[in-house]
C-alpha cells in the first residue's frame, strides 16, 4: 500500500507528463527551431543595416542633379566631383587633424593605463577601470553639453576663447577615444603570455627594459587596433562636436549634415559612400589584428 507521501509524488509526476508531439527542451526539434529563429533575426538585422547603405550607393549613381525615382540614367561622374563638395578640404583637414591628435593622446593615456590594470595590483584598480570606461555609458550629447557649459563658464571668467579651438575639441574627443583604447589594449594584454616578461626579468632586464623590449612589442597588434578604432570614433563624431565648434570651424561629418539640411543630391551620396568604404576598410584592418568579437 502506498503511503500518503508516495501518493503525492505519483500525482505530481503524472501532472507534469509531456503531451504527445510536444518538443522536449533540449531536443533536436527545439534546437533546430531556435537555430532557425536566430538565423532569421541575424538576416533581418544585416538587411536593416545594409539596405540604407545600398540605397545610398545606388543613388550616388544617378545622372540627375536631383534625386528622383526612377532616374533618367546612371553615371560615375559624381565621384569625380568630390572636391566640389562645399568646404571639402577645410572640413576634411580639420577632422583629420583632430582625429590624429586625439588618437595619439588617447594612446599615451590608454596604453599605460591598460598595462597598469592588467599587470599590477594596487588600491583603487577597479575604480580606475570603471572611471576609464565610464564615458562609454554616457550619451555623447550629454558629454558635449556638459563640456560646452564648462567651457563657456571658463570663457566668461577668463575672457579666453575656448569654443572653436582645436585643443578643446581634442580634449572632448579624448573622453570617447580613451575608453576604447583601454578596452582593446586590456583585451589584447590578457591574452599574452606573462611568462615571457617574467623570463626577461629573471635574466636581469629592468622593469623599464621589460616594458619597452617585451611588453610593448607583444602588444603591437592591440595598439594598432586601438589606434585605428580611436581614429574612427573621433573622425565620425558629430553629437559632441556640434557643441564645441565655432561658426568658422567645421568637421567633415558636420559639413555633410549641413549640406543635407538644404539639398540631397548624388554628390552627397557619393561622399557618404566613399566615407563608409574608408571606415569599413579600417574596421577590416582592425579585425585582422584583433578579432572584434573578443572585445566589442
Amino acid at each position: 500500500m502506498l503511503s500518503r507521501r508516495d501518493s503525492r509524488v505519483a500525482v505530481t509526476q503524472s501532472s507534469v507528463a509531456i503531451a504527445p508531439g510536444a518538443a522536449i527542451p533540449g531536443s533536436p526539434g527545439t534546437v533546430a527551431a531556435l537555430t532557425a529563429v536566430t538565423r532569421l533575426l541575424v538576416v533581418v538585422g544585416i538587411a536593416l543595416m545594409l539596405i540604407p547603405l545600398l540605397m545610398t550607393a545606388y543613388m550616388s549613381l544617378f545622372a540627375d542633379g536631383v534625386v528622383t525615382f526612377p532616374p533618367s540614367g546612371y553615371t560615375l561622374s559624381w565621384y569625380g566631383r568630390l572636391a566640389e563638395f562645399p568646404k571639402f578640404g577645410q572640413s576634411l583637414s580639420t577632422s583629420l587633424r583632430v582625429a590624429v591628435m586625439a588618437t595619439l593622446c588617447s594612446l599615451l593615456i590608454g596604453v599605460p593605463a591598460s598595462i597598469a590594470l592588467v599587470r599590477y595590483s594596487f588600491p583603487g584598480r577597479s575604480a580606475l577601470n570603471v572611471l576609464l570606461l565610464s564615458p562609454l555609458t554616457v550619451p555623447g550629447v550629454v558629454i558635449g553639453l556638459g563640456l560646452y557649459v564648462l567651457m563657456v563658464d571658463i570663457e566668461i571668467r577668463t575672457e579666453f576663447p575656448l569654443i572653436g579651438s582645436d585643443w578643446v575639441l581634442i580634449l572632448a574627443h579624448l573622453l570617447i577615444t580613451t575608453p576604447w583604447v583601454v578596452r582593446l589594449c586590456v583585451a589584447n594584454l590578457v591574452q599574452l603570455d606573462r611568462s615571457i616578461e617574467e623570463a626577461a626579468a629573471n635574466l636581469g632586464a629592468s622593469p623599464g627594459r621589460v616594458l619597452w623590449s617585451v611588453t610593448l612589442p607583444m602588444m603591437r597588434q592591440g595598439i594598432v587596433a586601438a589606434a585605428l578604432f580611436a581614429f574612427i570614433v573621433s573622425f565620425e563624431n558629430i553629437e559632441m562636436t556640434l557643441f564645441l565648434i565655432s561658426p568658422g570651424m567645421i568637421t567633415f561629418p558636420i559639413s555633410v549634415l549641413q549640406y543635407l539640411e538644404y539639398r540631397f543630391d548624388p554628390l552627397v551620396a557619393s561622399v557618404v559612400v566613399v566615407q563608409t568604404a574608408v571606415i569599413a576598410g579600417l574596421l577590416l584592418a582592425i579585425d585582422r589584428y584583433v578579432k572584434l568579437s573578443k572585445v566589442v
